[in-house]
């Protein structure tokens, strides 16, 4: 593992009531396969981000589950409708359990 694992998130902190806003998202993380050996020939354990989540004021908006084929770094964006002012919770999950968080409160105007 080189990298420090870095959740990223971009979207307008405003919005008008029922506007369509774009999320982008992106984590610094080797996601490792599993099927790469190092340079003894020996296997490197799978390591990946295995699940994303995004909950707007507790309520889940957003899930995908991710498998080994998804390349290290992964960007993941998606379109949502914004209701009111709130906030945007962004986890991502790995295979050791461990998790990653992210937040973004938006005001509507």
């Amino acid at each position: 593992m080189a990298l420090t694992v870095t959740p990223r998130v971009r979207m307008p902190k405003t919005a008008k009531a029922g506007d369509v806003v774009e999320v982008k998202t992106l984590i610094s993380h080797d996601m490792e396969s599993g099927y790469r050996k190092d340079s003894t020939g020996k296997l490197i354990p799978r390591h990946i981000i295995n699940k994303f989540t995004a909950t707007f004021d507790g309520q889940e908006i957003f899930s995908v589950d991710w498998h080994p084929a998804i390349s290290a770094n992964p960007y993941q964006s998606f379109y949502v409708r914004v209701p009111k002012t709130g906030l945007f919770e962004f986890t991502w999950f790995d295979d050791n359990g461990t998790t990653y968080k992210a937040q973004q409160q938006v005001t509507v105007s």
